[in-house]
């Protein structure tokens, strides 16, 4: 409001048309958007309609959030009440406008969410929107995080799509995968129907790798029986807890955006300022590129193909892993 302009008599006449035919503008449609959920019962303080200062910064358990905990259990219930998706975020990337929004669930809730959507298409088959969960462009990412000297890796965590297409395609390129349990080994092994399986081995050994790829069910106990250097990767959209101070912990997968991307002012989860993670990039590719198959379901996209699109369009790998400090 300029009221220091209304004080001294200088306001512009036009004000008041210019701002009522501005609200009467019709909202523009979105070309790509992407459907998050809160993870804790904290994190809606750190979405840009919570706390800005919070939202600008990679989010973090913050003590004084204690303090709001009634405000955090009534948020809680509106989640409840409150059934529909909200918009947190727009960005503009070139011509295509971009929308972030949020379910309001949490992790824990929303577990049938982050399944790959193949439900969807089966239920709506004349559906036009595409349906892309990102999973080709996590597995090329992690492809690109591993140091090109490796010859092993260990996998340990849930496997999901991902687990699968990264292990099939590092035994594809002649390293060898690790696992450490012989239920997630037989898994791997029949999902893969050729004889590429040589590269997968299954060892109760944790000391003979200095590179784990690591989903949602690492344990603490296995963290510890790492040995100094590990090299940890997820292939999970959550973060492993870093308990060691002399290994190393890469991010989620993601890369870092182009400057090209309008409204960047806040934080993505845990990511640092201006990096986005791959399950959000990927959308935005399927647009830039005009691609019209869903990636869903236990579909993939071809891996060097979105690879080259992502680089093709300013998108750059994050190269330094981030050691732990705790």
């Amino acid at each position: 409001m300029p009221i220091y302009d209304y004080i001294y008599g200088t306001v512009d006449k036009n004000s008041n048309t210019l701002y009522e035919n501005s609200v009467k503008r019709k909202e523009e449609s979105p070309n790509v958007v992407h459907l998050t959920h809160l993870t804790t019962p904290e994190s809606i303080y750190h979405l840009r309609l919570g706390f800005a200062y919070l939202a600008s910064k990679p989010y973090s358990s913050v003590w004084y959030l204690w303090l709001l905990w009634p405000v955090t259990l009534w948020s809680m219930v509106l989640t409840k009440i409150y059934r529909r998706t909200f918009v947190v975020e727009r960005n503009r990337f070139d011509q295509i406008r971009l929308q972030t929004w949020a379910i309001p669930k949490y992790k824990v809730q929303g577990e049938e969410l982050n399944r790959y959507g193949e439900v969807y298409v089966k239920k709506h088959p004349q559906l036009k929107v595409k349906l892309v969960d990102g999973s080709s462009l996590a597995v090329a990412v992690l492809l690109n995080s591993i140091p090109k000297e490796t010859t092993q890796v260990l996998l340990r965590g849930n496997l999901t799509k991902v687990a699968f297409a990264v292990t099939f395609a590092l035994c594809q390129k002649g390293i060898q995968v690790i696992v450490l349990r012989e239920d997630e080994y037989e898994k791997l092994d029949k999902s893969f129907g050729t004889k590429s399986e040589d590269n997968l081995v299954i060892s109760k050994s944790y000391s003979s790798c200095k590179v784990w790829l690591v989903g949602d069910d690492l344990t603490e106990e296995e963290q510890r029986k790492a040995t100094e250097g590990t090299l940890f990767i997820p292939f999970s959209q959550f973060p492993p807890k870093k308990l060691r101070k002399d290994c190393f912990y890469h991010t989620t997968p993601a890369m870092q955006t182009p400057m090209a991307l309008e409204n960047v002012d806040s934080c993505e989860n845990w990511l640092p300022r201006r990096v986005m993670s791959v399950w959000r990039i990927a959308g935005i590719l399927h647009a830039l590129e005009g691609w019209e198959e869903h990636e869903c379901g236990y579909t993939m996209c071809n891996i060097d193909k979105v690879w080259e699109a992502c680089l093709k369009h300013g998108f750059q790998p994050l190269r330094v892993p981030i050691q732990s400090k705790s």
